[in-house]
C-alpha cells in the first residue's frame, strides 16, 4: 500500500528534488510538499510548477511539522544539512551519489536508533534545475538504500515507503560497498566522458563529424560540473583505485596497438563486450 504524508520536506528543488516533488503530487502521495534552498529564483520556479506547495525560509524549518525530509542537494552540502536538522522529530534521507563519508557523518553525529538513513536514488540526467523535472524521473530505477547497524527500523520502513510509492526498486547496500562499486560504474565513466569531450574540443570538429558513438559515450559530459566536482572529492579514494585499473588497462592496450599485435587487440574488446553483456544482460 502507498504510504500517505501529510508534510514532507526537499531541502533543494533541481532536477532531483523538483521530480520528487512533481512524482508526490502527481500520485497524490503528500498533502503539502514544502521546498527549501539557496536560491529563491529556483524555489519560485519549483512553486510555480506545482513541484512544491510552499517555501521554507530556511533548511532547519522543513523538519517543523513534516514526517519526512529528503536532502535532494550535492554531496558535498549533505552533511552541513544533517547538522541543521539533527535532533528534529522528522525522518531524513539523501539522494547524493556517495555514501561513505555522508553515512558515516550521520553515525559519528546522530542519536541511535538513527533516523537518518543515506540513499542514492539512481535516476537524473544531464540536465539541471527545476524546469527539467518529471514527475516519471524515478518510475522503474533503482534506489541503493543504507545498510547497516545503528539504524532506526521505522525510518527505514518510511524512505523505503517513499521511494517505492513513486516507482523505484529499493536495494540495501552498505555504504562502503555502494562507494567502490559506484566508482568502478558511474563516476570513472563521467571522468572518462569528460576527458574524450575535452579531447574532441581541442580538435576542429564540427558536427558533421561527430557520430552517434561520440555523443553516446559523452553525453553524461553534459552533467553540471560542481556536482560532479563534490562526488569525486567526497569519493575520492575508491574513484582513485578504479582510476588506477583503468590506467593499467589502457597501458595494456597502447602496448598491444604499439605491438600491432591483432590478436591481442581483437580479444581487448571481445573481453570489453562480454563483460558488459554480463552486467547489462544486453
Amino acid at each position: 500500500m502507498s504510504p500517505g504524508f501529510e508534510r514532507i520536506g526537499i531541502a533543494g528543488v533541481g532536477l532531483l528534488g523538483a521530480s520528487l516533488g512533481l512524482a508526490l503530487k502527481k500520485r497524490g502521495l503528500a498533502r503539502c510538499v514544502v521546498g527549501a534552498g539557496r536560491r529563491r529564483e529556483t524555489l519560485e520556479t519549483a512553486l510555480r510548477l506545482g513541484a512544491i506547495d510552499e517555501i521554507a525560509d530556511a533548511p532547519a524549518d522543513l523538519a517543523s511539522g513534516t514526517e519526512l525530509v529528503v536532502l535532494a542537494a550535492p554531496a558535498a552540502a549533505v552533511p552541513p544539512l544533517m547538522d541543521a536538522l539533527r535532533g528534529t522529530d522528522a525522518v531524513v534521507t539523501d539522494v547524493a551519489s556517495t555514501k561513505g563519508l555522508i553515512c558515516a557523518h550521520a553515525a559519528a553525529t546522530w542519536p541511535a536508533p538513527r533516523r537518518f538513513v543515506g540513499g542514492h536514488s539512481m535516476a537524473g540526467s544531464e540536465n539541471a534545475g527545476p524546469e527539467h523535472g518529471r514527475a516519471d524521473l524515478y518510475e522503474g530505477a533503482v534506489c541503493l538504500l543504507e545498510d547497516g547497524s545503528g539504524l532506526d527500523p521505522a525510518a527505514v520502513g518510511t524512505v523505503r515507503a517513499l521511494w517505492e510509492s513513486v516507482g523505484m526498486r529499493v536495494v540495501p547496500i552498505a555504504p562502503d560497498l555502494h562507494d567502490a562499486l559506484l566508482a568502478r560504474t558511474s563516476h570513472l565513466p563521467h571522468v572518462a566522458a569528460a576527458a574524450l569531450a575535452a579531447l574532441a574540443g581541442a580538435a576542429p570538429l564540427t558536427r558533421d563529424v561527430v557520430g552517434r558513438g561520440f555523443l553516446d559515450t559523452t553525453r553524461i559530459a553534459g552533467g553540471p560540473p560542481e556536482v560532479w566536482r563534490d562526488i569525486c572529492l567526497t569519493n575520492r579514494e575508491a574513484l582513485l583505485e578504479s582510476l588506477a585499473e583503468y590506467g593499467r588497462r589502457l597501458d595494456g592496450f597502447l602496448q598491444l596497438l604499439q605491438d600491432g599485435d591483432a590478436e591481442g587487440l581483437e580479444r581487448f574488446f571481445a573481453e570489453g563486450r562480454a563483460a558488459r553483456r554480463g552486467v547489462t544482460g544486453e
